[in-house]
């Protein structure tokens, strides 16, 4: 190891050294350190004729040399740290042997200046390496020294090192630690005995992370937390509904019984380890902190942006604007946490302005496996919390045989968390006592790994025997304590095999439950229209700028030609349309968010909701200035993340219901980046778990020859989803249509998500505008007739979807084709069935149906209505598209024209 002493960093020494003389904070911490306690052996050091300067030189260089050590120590000493609970301590790192310092044993008994380690005192070397071993090789392995900010690294040091290893808790705090352990133990022992074989995927081997949470929430009281949005995998999760959330042992044994049957309004339900849940907790010291628990799927660490989303959501609820109240917790397995790139995501966006929540408490379970995969089959780190260094987050290993320990820096987390705004994680090494699930034999693939834990006692049986040695309890003390949840968990079982086990509950029952119950789906219309006086408010908003702000000549004639559309009447365009909707929503009292990658300006510079003035750059948001009491509009440009930030805006749009939150795709192709996202939470959380959402998703679409890539935004793969009336799809054709299901979408008594296949090419297309009187008057309509057609010389009728409408609309004047009318389906999902039958039913005379889309055939919108067309209509029933394909469009502009002439022309002719 090179030291400070080594030769060559001789001048580097001097040079600090004359700053630190002059000025102590111009050098960093360690210099500072360093500096102090050379100084301080210099003056305590005896001082002999003719020798002094040799002597001191030598003395200099030992105090380097022990400077060096200590700062080794708090980079290094974790990996000495006693951190997994079925083997032994690791061995000796060669890094830290004193010989790598240039000092020997013969230094043992010398006295060092310890810096700012034990407050710069001074002591004997072999003292001074047993308290760095305490404090950084215990059960606890403190990983800090990566961080960059001298501030935070001082922080961290002034909390542990004074401490040396202790824990420093009370005997009340212990004795509720060992309760709350007996508590998890007690519990996962009597689901095995009294359910053998149902999954329930046990916290055995991991209990203690249920009084590590017990106490993160008793510490979130003392420093004035609130609320707190947590998310967990599976793992554990009845365990901490159980003895965190206190969910009734009763409610959970009711839904271990065979005929259980849960009382929702509609859709499938979930398994009962994937249900969220909230509950008020009182704490021990008398606060009050809300902790809501949500519900999750299977698929690992999807829940991460979701929470993040849910607790910005409360944040801004609670007006907190420091972000102090509300603590985003996330319980994660180690194989997940260095294996899914969603964790990366989140951790990503934790600083970021329109995605941070004051920092969020990561707890790892490290089960040291993943279902069978051992740590050298799933990371390329040494540690699972690696991937955490990126965004200089303080990283705390623990032993989870050490409840005290993990207590301890739960508390120092939240603190830290508190003070400094950041992410921070506990690493806390534990095991899995049974397989992946409970009928899942781990000895075929993992046989010595589980010799040991067979072997190894549990948590509580350590902690006890540690309080009674101590006196904090005695035998019969903890007997009690087990033999007081034993016949809790009896009696409950009792009550129901007594009464409730196959009889649905009562809505009163789901106290606790996060399921929302509201209106069915209705298609009956909503007044969207905003009168004139407020739509010239919105536009005199959008147009004028503040004296500050110098635009770019081109954003003055943009925002010129606004006006004058509104002044002179002019058509209004999808971006203005957008604005306006926007605008006049604010202006009534609904907040709206958008957010996605580029989404100030607009993919397609089409929206500019922020002007910059072009010598300093400063910002003005026109949807800001509207009027006095308006509502908040937030925009914000996301980080390059689909998964992730779509997973923070669905979050978001669960716990602020009244605000229209918009998440935006660059290009919809790339939706399909977050498929999980969609999946799992947007298309099919209400069936589950009775969540319910307004968001909406606007994802460009549109054939205009730009290749396979920037064409599609897999509508097919949407519609496939759609199902109970779950989420809306929309394909629209004008900028009022757009208008009006914005205002609608926050307008009705229900909540549901609404995808819309947004514009690219419209957005400037010369016939696709609308009316200012459009926007005054009226609703938004799922089905659109023409008007001005003859209903007895139609003989065919063409019904599409989209953009095309417009391609079909140019080719049958191009060719004077007057027996041919063009539906333009505006809502796919739900679609409107009885509109669509009255309009069609319209044109006696027609003989042919043909449904046209720009899509390939196995994609787009046909699959989806094929079906529903033959089951409503008698008339022969055609398609008029591209054939289907592996990729989604062509890659040149000539073969997109070519496919686009082929069937627009059998469109006309089948």
């Amino acid at each position: 190891m090179v030291t400070l002493a080594t030769r060559s960093n001789a001048d580097l020494i001097d040079h600090n050294y004359e700053k630190w003389k002059i000025d102590p904070a111009s050098v960093d911490d360690n210099w500072q350190a360093f500096f102090e306690g050379f100084e301080l052996a210099l003056s305590m050091a005896p001082r002999r004729r003719g020798k002094a300067k040799s002597d001191d030189s030598q003395l200099a260089s030992g105090q380097m040399n022990v400077s060096s050590l200590i700062y080794a120590y708090r980079s290094l000493g974790h990996t000495e740290a006693n951190l997994d609970p079925l083997s032994d301590p690791p061995p000796s790192n060669p890094e830290l042997a004193i010989e790598e310092f240039g000092l020997h044993a013969s230094d043992l008994e010398k006295v060092f200046a310890s810096g700012h380690f034990l407050d710069g005192g001074s002591i004997k070397l072999g003292e001074l390496i047993g308290a760095l071993k305490k404090t950084y090789c215990g059960s606890i392995g403190y990983e800090y020294i990566h961080i960059q900010n001298t501030e935070i690294r001082r922080w961290i040091q002034q909390k542990i090192e004074p401490l040396q290893g202790e824990t420093d808790l009370s005997g009340k705090i212990k004795l509720r630690v060992l309760r709350k352990l007996f508590a998890a133990e007690t519990f996962e022992r009597f689901l095995h005995t009294r359910y053998p074989g149902q999954k329930r995927f046990s916290l055995e081997g991991g209990e203690t992370l249920i009084p590590c949470l017990d106490n993160a929430l008793e510490h979130c009281g003392r420093l004035g937390i609130k609320e707190v949005v947590m998310g967990m995998a599976h793992r554990g999760r009845l365990n901490v509904l159980a003895n965190t959330l206190k969910k009734s042992y009763d409610f959970i044994f009711e839904e271990f019984g065979d005929n259980y049957v849960p009382n929702t309004v509609a859709g499938d339900g979930d398994v009962k380890y994937h249900l969220g849940y909230e509950k008020v907790i009182e704490t021990k010291e008398g606060h009050y902190v809300e902790i809501r628990l949500a519900s999750n799927p299977s698929h690992l660490e999807a829940v991460n942006p979701v929470v993040q989303g849910k607790a910005r959501a409360r944040q801004r609820i609670l007006n907190d604007r420091e972000r102090k109240k509300v603590l985003p917790i996330l319980v994660h397995g180690d194989a997940a946490f260095a294996g899914q790139g969603m964790v990366s995501e989140v951790l990503n966006f934790s600083q970021l302005p329109g995605y941070r929540t004051g920092g969020t408490l990561h707890i790892v379970v490290n089960n040291q496996i993943g279902f069978t995969t051992t740590p050298n089959e799933a990371r390329s780190s040494r540690y699972c919390t690696d991937i955490a260094k990126m965004i200089d987050s303080p990283i705390f290993h623990v032993n989870g045989d050490d409840p005290l320990a993990v207590v301890f820096v739960t508390m120092l987390a939240i603190e830290f968390r508190q003070q400094f705004q950041r992410d921070v994680v506990i690493d806390m090494y534990c095991y899995r006592k049974h397989g992946h699930n409970e009928s899942d034999e781990p000895m075929f693939t993992n046989p010595h790994l589980y010799e040991r834990i067979a072997k190894h006692p549990p948590a509580s049986s350590l902690l006890s025997k540690q309080l009674i040695a101590e006196g904090t309890i005695s035998e019969d003390g903890v007997d009690a304590i087990k033999e007081e949840y034993e016949t809790s968990l009896e009696n409950s079982l009792q009550r129901v095999k007594q009464g409730a086990i196959g009889k649905a509950p009562s809505r009163a029952s789901f106290a606790g439950s996060t399921a929302i119950f509201q209106p069915k789906y209705s298609f009956e219309p909503i007044e969207t229209g905003a009168s004139i006086e407020k739509l010239r408010t919105v536009v005199e908003g959008l147009t004028e700028l503040p004296d500050f702000i110098s635009a770019n000549r081109k954003i003055k004639r943009f925002l010129e030609q606004r006006r004058k559309a509104f002044e002179e009447k002019t058509p209004v365009d999808w971006a203005l349309g957008e604005a306006l909707a926007f605008g006049t929503l604010l202006i009534e009292g609904t907040p709206v968010r958008l957010s996605g990658q580029d989404s100030e300006r607009g993919t397609f510079s089409q929206r500019h909701t922020v002007i910059h003035d072009y010598e300093d750059n400063d910002r003005h948001v026109p949807l800001l200035n509207l009027a006095e009491d308006q509502a908040r509009f937030c925009v914000y440009n996301s980080l390059l993340s689909e998964a992730g930030v779509l997973g923070f805006d669905f979050g978001y749009s669960l716990d602020y219901p009244r605000m229209l939150c918009i998440w935006e795709a660059q290009f919809g192709d790339f939706v399909n980046g977050a498929q999980v996202i969609i999946d799992q939470f947007i298309t099919s959380s209400e069936s589950k778990w009775g969540r319910v959402s307004g968001l909406v998703m606007l994802l460009p679409h549109g054939y205009e020859g730009q290749g396979p890539e920037h064409s599609s935004a897999r509508l097919e793969r949407f519609l496939q989803n759609c199902a109970e009336d779950n989420i809306q799809v929309c394909n629209m054709t004008t900028p009022s249509q757009y208008f009006h299901v914005l205002r609608r979408q926050m307008k009705r008594d229900f909540r549901k998500p609404l995808i819309i296949m947004a514009p690219k090419s419209l957005l400037r297309h010369k016939k696709a505008v609308s009316p200012w009187e459009d926007f005054s008057d009226g609703s938004f309509r799922e089905i659109i007739d023409e008007a001005g057609l003859d209903p007895k010389d139609i003989k065919r009728v063409i019904i599409c979807s989209g953009k095309v409408y417009y391609d079909l609309v140019d080719y049958r004047e191009l060719n004077q084709r007057t027996d041919t009318v063009v539906i333009r389906i505006e809502q796919l999902y739900p679609l409107h069935e009885d509109e669509l039958k009255k309009i069609v039913d319209r044109y006696e005379k027609a003989q042919t149906l043909i449904w046209c889309q720009e899509e390939s055939q196995n994609m787009g919108a046909w699959s989806f209505m094929a079906p529903k067309l033959k089951k409503l209509f008698d008339l022969p029933i055609h398609y008029a598209g591209r054939d289907s394909s592996a990729s989604t469009a062509v890659g040149t502009i000539s073969l997109h024209k070519s496919e686009l002439e082929t069937f627009l022309h059998e469109a006309f002719s089948l």
